[in-house]
């Protein structure tokens, strides 16, 4: 089990690293060109397309079993919106405002690729696999 938290927790920082990447560009040049919403759902296939490419790495390096993939999965989700809260406090915003963020569009497409990000492990996790 331990190693499924440490999994979960690399996924989130290798993960969280790209997607600060590509949020500054899609901040930055893809939203004021598209908006929001398309910036936003442009760069979820990209974002998810990357994280399996991450998870998968992850879980050849280390294998555990498809009932540990959930813990890392889980893991990983739970690190990703706490930084994503932290960024959100950092920058000026109140938790209320940050979490009312969730009510527009651009953030409901973000969070439903998190949801994808956070089930990956367990659609990429080999059954035979020995357990963490």
């Amino acid at each position: 089990m331990a190693r499924a938290f440490v999994l979960g927790l690399a996924y989130f920082g290798v993960v969280f690293a790209i997607g600060f990447a590509f949020g500054v560009v899609r901040v930055l040049y893809v939203a004021p060109q598209l908006g929001a919403i398309w910036a936003v759902s442009a760069e979820a296939p990209l974002m998810l397309a990357a994280s399996a490419v991450v998870c998968r790495w992850l879980l050849r390096k280390q294998a555990i079993g498809h009932g540990f993939a959930g813990v890392m999965g889980i893991t990983a989700l739970t690190l990703l919106l706490l930084a994503e809260a932290a960024l959100s406090l950092a920058a000026g915003r109140s938790l209320g405002g940050h979490l009312a963020l969730y009510a527009e569009l651009p953030h409901q497409i973000g969070f439903a690729a998190q949801i994808g990000f956070a089930l990956l492990p367990q659609l990429f996790a080999r059954p035979s696999a020995t357990s963490a």
